[in-house]
């Protein structure tokens, strides 16, 4: 059976051609009888010769016209795919609607699309985490915190992807500041990035559980899922992504305040911490409860406050946190754990 190429100049074109959920793909599998895939950065069609040759005609005259500036909706690409004889169902209202995005840089990435990401279901295992994912869906700024085993970073990541699956966003950040907790950075093995790899495993394996992994390093290499240390987000305006510091407990206040005005428009930013394991400097100032004391009145604002009830590792871990909560004996009760208020 005949197959050609369509050469793409990058994974944009792929999703304007293929639609939102490969929704105009299928539609052109059903007017034209053709497979049409993206493979290695480009298209390729298969099918009968005529068949193809009508496909590649109205691609092209699609790519013609996105690469000479042309802003088009979904419609009118959707007109010239499949012509007025197919059309899609309309959605329910134009709030709902997919949109042509603009481009995102991706380098010589293989093509991102919605349809990659088969999202486990995740569902809250308690009020608290089910208050703090409503949030999550309704305020662009949202805190977590709380002891270790509530799902804090866990349900950050499952909204995120969700949201990035739905097209709401377009990439996925997720941020950590890099703080020695008792170990030297420099004495770890290896370049840069390998002594940095312990520090962003636990990001990881929330996305592995998630994702496939495979999936997740194709998004990776095309920059839709990014996972970089906090002082790599200076100067940067990060629009219309899902933003995730976590272990914001690490941070002073004046990396708080840079990591918060990097919020760009059509973001959506979750801020997670454990304040009873700050690793800062004895005392420094933690970034974390100061920003929340700051910002928490605000209406666009969420804070969820997790307790030892809401744990949902292993029974013992929520005796073991209230084990390290209550003073042992000797031990100063009038300090506050390094970096809370």
């Amino acid at each position: 059976m005949p197959e050609i190429t369509i050469p793409l100049r990058s994974h944009d074109e792929a999703m304007l051609v293929l639609g939102p959920y490969d929704r105009l793909a299928k539609l052109l599998r059903q007017s034209l009888d053709i497979e049409i895939y993206a493979k290695r950065g480009n298209l390729k069609l298969k099918g009968p010769a005529a068949e193809i040759d009508a496909a590649r005609t109205r691609i092209e005259h699609v790519l013609g016209k996105s690469r000479k500036g042309r802003d088009m909706d979904l419609e009118e690409v959707e007109r010239i795919l499949v012509g007025k004889a197919e059309p899609a169902p309309k959605p329910v209202s134009s709030e709902s609607r997919p949109q042509v995005r603009p481009p995102l840089p991706t380098g010589n990435s293989a093509p991102f699309h919605a349809t990659h990401l088969r999202v486990r279901p995740v569902e809250p295992r308690n009020e608290n985490q089910a208050h703090y994912l409503e949030q999550i869906q309704t305020k662009p700024l949202v805190f977590g915190f709380g002891p270790a085993g509530t799902g804090k970073t866990f349900l950050a990541v499952a909204a995120a992807v969700r949201m990035l699956r739905q097209g709401l966003v377009r990439r996925l950040v997720i941020t950590r500041p890099v703080v020695e907790a008792g170990e030297h950075l420099g004495f770890l093995p290896g370049d840069l990035q390998q002594k940095l790899n312990p520090y962003m495993r636990p990001v990881h394996d929330a996305l592995f559980e998630l994702i496939e992994p495979d999936v997740f390093t194709r998004l990776e290499e095309a920059g839709v899922i990014e996972i970089a240390p906090l002082a790599y987000m200076r100067g940067r305006t990060l629009a219309s992504s899902f933003v995730i510091l976590d272990e914001a407990q690490n941070t002073s206040t004046s990396q708080m305040k840079m990591f918060l005005t990097r919020m760009g428009d059509g973001s959506h930013v979750c801020v997670t911490g454990d304040p009873s394991q700050s690793d800062l400097p004895h005392g420094q100032k933690g970034g974390l409860m100061d920003a929340i004391a700051r910002l928490r009145s605000f209406d666009t604002v969420g804070v969820t406050e997790f307790t030892t009830d809401d744990v949902v590792r292993h029974p013992l871990v929520a005796r073991i946190i209230r084990a390290y909560q209550a003073p042992s004996r000797g031990e100063r009760t009038d300090e506050a754990p390094g970096g809370a208020l």
